[in-house]
């Protein structure tokens, strides 16, 4: 029983204001008007106010709020009995949770609710308290509606290519004129760049992280904390793995927006879920790139080189580019033996399942590994640059004249293409003109079209065919450079052995099989 109506109560006034409350700009329901009304029934009553809880800027569908826990650490304490709000709405829109206070906490602590505007009364029987459950769901379905209208909002912007995130991607600064937009941070993208160099160079991520965390280069993480302290770890921080994978896999950097990577379970709860690749929002150049997509790509592949080698103490020229030719799985290099300096590979498959033996040791001297692979690149590197000479003297004339006769019908196409669109415009402009009838104007139209597609066809194959012969010309005379670069180093540069080496698959029965990066047969 809560007890009599002449009971001295001590009151707790609640008040709550959520941003979509605030972002709707209703008067009546600020945190002013709310304290007005509250205090004014109060008085109106003859009641005690024990203390005023005030949660501004907290949505209802979360009952972790500052002062509604101290409010309910009162009620534990004895000091409040009555508990007034303006609607059942300020004391939570989770009609569960609301639920639960109503029916069970309130009545099992001895305390008397109030809705001032909803007219219920928990001590007095009336039918408006036996309305209060579906109150409670209407608020509950209240916020729901608001949470999809906000999702659906921002999702729209996402597909427009608005930035709509709170902490900016390390590198960038939201737009002063456009908080939608991104510009790039110059301190910022300077690292960022750095790191894909020494990415490109063949660092590991670990190798980058410590280099960085040495040389006492602020962290992403430093730049959003904004009291720093003496100590130097709180100051700069320290550099993780992660951190470099993160950045180096981020295509944000190559100027396309990527979003809806993360998000919500739902409008109550409020943990974060990482989201299926596959829904992530893409769209491509929205603002200004820092990595051009040549290298973004480049690193890309390097990546799984790069990868597995944090723990070593000792770094090998074919770190991460060996793998098991009979199972498919990556070879380790095993650390250097102190009785006689030797270091040995092993096939990771078979140490993880030796008992099962699913495959077998692929044990091999790695020193002397090494000097068969470069001696075989090397035999490799020679023939390409032979085959190179040999092709490059039949086909060069070839080739001038192919580009030519491709260049003049370019040409023709475009100028064909330009009529067609004319036509088309100018048999509309007579149907207008009532000059030529429907049907002729269709009867023309179709012919025209399918015209254009031919040509629009032709023109695109022959766009792509150029494009695709200076892409791989650049692309040869790269491989040159490091074929060159290569054949005159007497110990070649890890650089160089990932620009050339693909993959080195290692059989149990010795055979070694090369794919390189450049066209030419594995031996």
């Amino acid at each position: 029983m809560l007890g009599s109506l002449n009971k001295i109560y001590n009151v707790g006034i609640y008040i709550r204001l959520s941003r979509e409350d605030d972002d709707k700009a209703l008067e009546s329901e600020s945190i002013t008007n709310q304290k007005s009304l509250l205090l004014q029934y109060v008085k109106e009553n003859n009641l005690r106010v024990y203390d005023i809880y005030i949660d501004d800027g907290y949505s209802g569908t979360n009952f972790d709020r500052p002062d509604f826990n101290r409010l309910l650490n009162d009620i534990e304490l004895g000091r409040v009995n009555m508990v007034i709000t303006k609607d059942m709405s300020r004391l939570g829109r989770d009609y569960i949770g609301t639920g639960n206070l109503i029916e069970k906490y309130f009545p099992e602590h001895n305390v008397r609710y109030i809705a001032v505007t909803d007219n219920i009364d928990t001590c007095l029987d009336n039918s408006n308290n036996d309305i209060a459950p579906f109150k409670a769901i209407m608020n509950d379905m209240y916020a729901k509606d608001i949470s999809k209208k906000i999702k659906s909002s921002l999702r729209a912007k996402q597909k427009e290519g608005k930035w709509v995130g709170g902490r900016t991607p390390f590198g960038y600064d939201q737009d002063p004129n456009d908080k939608n937009h991104l510009v790039i941070n110059e301190e910022q993208a300077l690292v960022v760049k750095r790191i894909f160099d020494m990415c490109l160079e063949g660092l590991s991520f670990f190798k980058i992280a410590k280099q960085l965390t040495n040389e006492g280069v602020k962290t992403p993480a430093g730049y959003y904390s904004f009291e720093w302290k003496s100590n130097y770890n709180l100051k700069y921080g320290e550099w993780h793995s992660k951190t470099i994978r993160d950045i180096l896999t981020n295509r944000m950097y190559i100027g396309d927006m990527v979003q809806n990577r993360r998000s919500k379970v739902n409008y109550k709860v409020k943990k974060v879920i990482k989201n299926n690749p596959k829904d992530y929002i893409i769209v491509e150049n929205t603002h200004e790139a820092i990595i051009d997509k040549e290298t973004f790509y480049e690193v890309q592949k390097r990546i799984p080189k790069n990868v597995g080698r944090n723990e070593k103490k000792e770094n090998h020229l074919l770190d991460g580019l060996l793998y098991c030719g009979d199972c498919g799985h990556r070879i380790s290099i095993q650390s250097r033996r102190k009785k006689d300096n030797r270091c040995y590979t092993i096939c990771n498959y078979y140490r993880t399942y030796m008992k099962q033996r699913l495959c077998t040791t692929h044990s091999n001297n790695y020193d002397e590994l090494e000097k068969v692979i470069i001696k075989s690149l090397t035999n490799m590197c020679l023939s390409y640059i032979n085959k190179d000479k040999v092709r490059n003297n039949v086909l060069n004339n070839l080739t001038e004249d192919n580009e030519f006769n491709n260049k003049k019908e370019l040409e023709i196409l475009i100028n064909d293409i330009k009529q067609i669109n004319d036509n088309l415009d100018i048999i509309y402009i007579d149907k207008l003109n009532k000059k030529i009838t429907e049907e002729q104007f269709e009867r023309v139209k179709i012919k025209l079209e399918r015209e254009l597609n031919i040509k629009q066809k032709r023109y695109n194959e022959l766009n792509n065919s150029i494009n695709d012969n200076i892409n791989e010309e650049s692309k040869n005379k790269l491989i040159i450079e490091y074929i060159n670069k290569f054949l005159s180093m007497k110990k070649p540069s890890r650089e160089l052995i990932i620009n050339l080496i693909d993959r080195i698959e290692i059989f149990e029965d010795k055979n070694i099989n090369i794919k390189v990066t450049f066209n030419d047969n594995s031996v």
